[in-house]
């Protein structure tokens, strides 16, 4: 298994996986912090590409793509996201498959490019409205201060010794798949190897201190138009006035989307691959998005 295809966008080299076969392309997007997409998705995308052509874009910083070159905003995201995929010769339309943070991405680039996207897929995206409604309870100031904050302790953790010892199985392994059999022993030492290689990247810090200015152009391009399958975990945050799981509720009844609630926390995937990557099928087949 060749994880690495390198494309250059503007002087950057980023990783486009891709493996499988259709004339819709499933795209997964990853979280902040995700330190090796290419692995840590694989749970999922592995099931579902007997039946659809799937891609995974490491963004700049992660995986094995190189250092960003331009500031972490949404609009500078979904232009590397695109020019990615099309630099590798997969061309719309495309199916978003969504994780945490690049939920901001998924409904920035449906909304402003519709002619590209068929569905949006969420494992637990990010909603845009939850981070503005947050930032109504926490300053920006207290929360960039967190995380600069999680920065510095993150580049101790990349270094080694005590810290790294004491955070191990909370940190590397937060997914559950060094301890799973999703991944082989080969693709466990990979994934092991990434994590502490990119944990400490800055793109992972300036997308998070973005993180409110990037929610808000995505609420401004207006709710998902396209068909919406939501996964919503009861995942806690910063706010203790709105909950996550509500505002992903309230979201998805505004897009008339279909919703499914996890307990499996934030990243499900790595739990139930199975019933998700079935779900999705169903979905998208449901609404005409078929593998042929």
């Amino acid at each position: 298994m060749n994880l690495k295809n390198i494309v250059l966008v503007n002087g950057t080299g980023l990783n486009v996986y891709s493996e499988g076969r259709g004339t819709n392309t499933i795209v997964f997007m990853a979280g902040n912090g995700v330190t090796c997409p290419v692995l840590e998705y694989k749970p999922i995308y592995r099931r579902m590409s007997d039946k659809y052509r799937v891609a995974v874009i490491e963004k700049a910083g992660y995986g094995f793509s190189d250092s960003a070159k331009t500031p972490r905003t949404v609009e500078n995201l979904v232009f590397e996201d695109r020019e990615a995929l099309r630099k590798a010769g997969i061309e719309p339309p495309y199916v978003l498959a969504a994780h945490s943070y690049s939920g901001f991405e998924a409904v920035y680039w449906a909304n402003t490019y519709p002619e590209e996207v068929k569905a949006v897929l969420s494992m637990d995206m990010g909603i845009p409205t939850m981070a503005v409604l947050q930032a109504n309870e926490v300053s920006e100031e207290k929360r960039c201060g967190m995380v600069k904050k999680q920065q510095n302790l993150l580049q101790k953790v990349a270094k080694g010794g005590f810290i790294t010892k004491l955070l191990k199985n909370k940190l590397e392994n937060v997914s559950g798949l060094l301890s799973g059999n999703e991944l082989n022993d080969e693709e466990k030492k990979i994934y092991r190897e990434m994590f502490y290689k990119n944990i400490a990247n800055p793109e992972f810090t300036n997308e998070a201190l973005l993180m409110t200015g990037n929610a808000r152009k995505a609420e401004n391009t207006g709710i998902l138009k396209c068909p919406c399958c939501f996964y919503i975990s009861d995942m806690k945050t910063l706010s203790k006035k709105v909950s996550w799981r509500q505002t992903g509720k309230d979201y998805a009844e505004k897009c008339g989307g279909e919703v499914h609630l996890s307990d499996k926390g934030h990243m499900m995937y790595a739990y139930i691959p199975d019933e998700m990557s079935e779900t999705f099928d169903m979905f998208l087949t449901a609404n005409n998005i078929n593998h042929k």
